[in-house]
This record gives C-alpha cells, structure tokens and sequence, in this order.
C-alpha cells in the first residue's frame, strides 16, 4: 500500500520537503495544500520599488514542477488537524496522511496601533508593488524605514530585508537624480538593530547608514503610527512614507491545532524537526521554533535545511526506524542595495563580515536564477 504524505504550504520550506521526500522514495503518494499552487521569491522582492525586477519575475506558477514529481495540489487552506495529525483539516476538505510536514510559514504582527498606515514590503509582491507605486508618486520628503521583533520570540524577527529596501531606494534615488530632495531616516526599539548578523554587521550597518547620510532613530520602544508620522517612546518622526517589517508570530491555526506551541506563537520542534506529542509530525521553516542559537534568524536558507531534514527523517520513521539526522545552524546573506552587496556570514564558530562589492550583487542574481530553475 503507497505511503501518503502531506505537505502544507509552498514556499521554501515546503518545495524543499518535496524534492527531498521524492529524492528519497519514487512511490510515496504526496499531496500540497496551498491556497494556488505558487511560489514566490521574497529575497527578491527588494529590486520591485526600482524596476530591477516585476511581479513575473518573482512568481513562479508549480503546474510543471509538481507535474514532475508527481504531486497532487489541494487548493486550500490548513485549519487544523484531528487523530494526532494523520488527518489534516482544511477549509474544504479532510486529508489523511502517513506523515505531515508543516510548512506554510508565519505571519507579520500588526498590533501596534495605526500599523496600516505603513507599507509592510515583505508581505507579498502586491505590498512591494504599492512601495514602487508611492515612491514614483513622490517629488520630496521623508521616508522612515523600521523593522520590530516579537518580545516572546528573538528568532522571529526580518532585519536583513529591511536594509536592503533601505539602502537600494537610498541607491535608487540617487540614480534618479532625487535624492537631495529625500530625508531617510532608520528607526528601530534597538539600540543596535542587526544583532542576529553578528557584532561586526552591526557597526557595519550603522557606519553604512552614516554614510550615506541616512538619520537613525535608535533604542526607543515603538508606540505606533499616526498619519504622517511614526510614534516611539523617545519622540515621533514625521513621514511621508513609512516601510515597516512588524515581527513574526505563527499562523493562527496552529492554536486552535492544539499544536505545542512556543510563548511567541510557533510550533515548537526538536532538533529533528519533530512536532512533540505528534507522530510522524514535522514543521520546517518559519513555522517552527527549533533548539537552536539565539541569533539565528528566520530565512530561507534555514527553511531549506530544516525541511531537508524533516524530510529525511519522515522517510526514517515511514521506513522503521528511530530518525536521527539534524540541521545546520548557520546563516548567510547578502545585503543588497540594487548595485553592491554586503556579504555577512555566521556559524557557532564564526562570524564574517565583507565590504559592499558589485560582485555580491551578481552572486544575488546568479542564486536567484539557480534557485528558480528547479520550480520552472
């Protein structure tokens, strides 16, 4: 009898649990549940605003790629899941299953009042779109840029992209010609926002900002926003635009899941992946809370490794046996601003930091074309 095994989400974490599951048994049966059988590169997200890339450059329809390792889409959304997990309830049907890997993310915080008057970039394609939108509409004025973290979870927070919209419509301006008619400004509760990338990426980071002369609203907690202005605890910083990443928290059906969850709101997991008190039940991605070094960030590259080890260790346990395979913990990024790269790299062991070079910039675009080639 063919083994069944679910997958739910289609992002990083979840298209990777599917070429590993398929890498390792040609005869499993296995089902996606997403709400479109889609998926988008958010790294690249931060070139839409300059023109550097469009809405079809960035999404990627799955039709082939499934097609090719034969899987079945279910359109739909996860709302929970019944007998342990062999069940997984959606908004239009029960799905049985030998295994489940969850996979479908998390969501940005919006509770700071007034949070709506800011663009969110990172959300999705239709938010950086709106960001390109605006700034073409602008002829002068300010424009704040922040990120804020989830008190209860120091993983979930997105810095990185943060500098990158920062610093590449900082470069943008600049080759339009407009940018002496602009007044950027960094806010951020921390005092040294960026501390995930390591000591020297912060004062890296902070020597990059006063560069290029970009004003910084540091070590103040937030309070929210109001028309035309951001509201921290030391003052409030008027705006024309505001581009904010809130921080992250989990989906809200894995509450009503009756999933074990972390105080910030994620599926906790072992250092296998492994959902406690769920057999056979995986998280991968930024879906879970791992046993893993408080600088560790939420990113795709770790989403790749922890669903190539939850993969791996589902087929353990749908073969017999105890799983033992664990992921990497590590994190590399490029911090882009349309023209040079800021290459940061951290380990247990080590933490490297290089200059803005073009050569980062095209390494950006060379993994981008490599890492999509699969999903075409």
């Amino acid at each position: 009898m063919l083994k069944k095994v679910t997958v739910v989400g289609s992002g990083f974490a979840a298209l990777t649990a599917i070429r590993t599951l398929r890498a390792r048994d040609k005869n499993l049966k296995i089902t996606l549940v997403s709400p479109k059988p889609e998926f988008t590169f958010l790294p690249s997200l931060i070139w839409i605003p300059s023109g550097l890339r469009a809405r079809t450059d960035v999404l990627v329809h799955l039709d082939g790629f499934l097609r090719r390792m034969d899987v079945t889409h279910h359109a739909g959304m996860a709302v929970g899941i019944e007998d342990g997990g062999r069940r997984l309830r959606t908004d239009g049907a029960v799905i049985e299953n030998d295994g489940l890997i969850i996979a479908c993310g998390a969501r940005y915080m919006k509770k700071l009042p007034g949070v709506e008057q800011a663009i969110i970039p990172c959300e999705g394609i239709s938010s950086a779109e709106a960001l390109k939108t605006r700034l073409a509409g602008m002829t002068k004025g300010t424009i704040a840029f922040g990120f804020a973290g989830n008190p209860k979870e120091p993983a979930a927070v997105r810095g990185g992209p943060m500098f990158e919209f920062l610093f590449g419509i900082d470069k943008q301006l600049k080759r339009e010609n407009r940018r002496d008619r602009f007044n950027l400004v960094f806010f951020n509760p921390m005092q040294d926002p960026g501390q995930r990338l390591g000591p020297k990426a912060v004062a890296g980071l902070k020597s990059t900002m006063a560069k290029r002369d970009i004003e910084m609203h540091l070590g103040h907690k937030m309070k929210g926003f109001e028309p035309g202005k951001v509201v921290t605890e030391g003052g409030e910083i008027k705006a024309d635009l505001i581009v904010f990443l809130p921080g992250m928290t989990g989906l809200a059906w894995y509450a009503n899941a009756d999933l074990p969850l972390s105080p910030g709101g994620f599926i906790k997991a072992d250092a296998q992946c492994r959902v406690a008190g769920h057999e056979r039940v995986y998280v991968a991605g930024d879906a879970g809370n791992y046993p893993a070094p408080d600088w560790l960030p939420k990113q795709a590259h770790m989403a790749d490794l922890q669903a190539a080890t939850a993969a791996e260790n589902l087929i353990t346990e749908l073969n017999g046996q105890e799983p033992a395979t664990t992921f990497r913990t590590e994190l590399f990024c490029v911090i882009d601003d349309s023209k040079t790269g800021i290459l940061v790299a951290r380990t247990p062991k080590h933490n490297i930091i290089l200059p803005p070079m073009r050569a980062m910039h095209w390494s950006k675009i060379f993994f981008e074309k490599w890492y999509l080639r699969k999903y075409r």
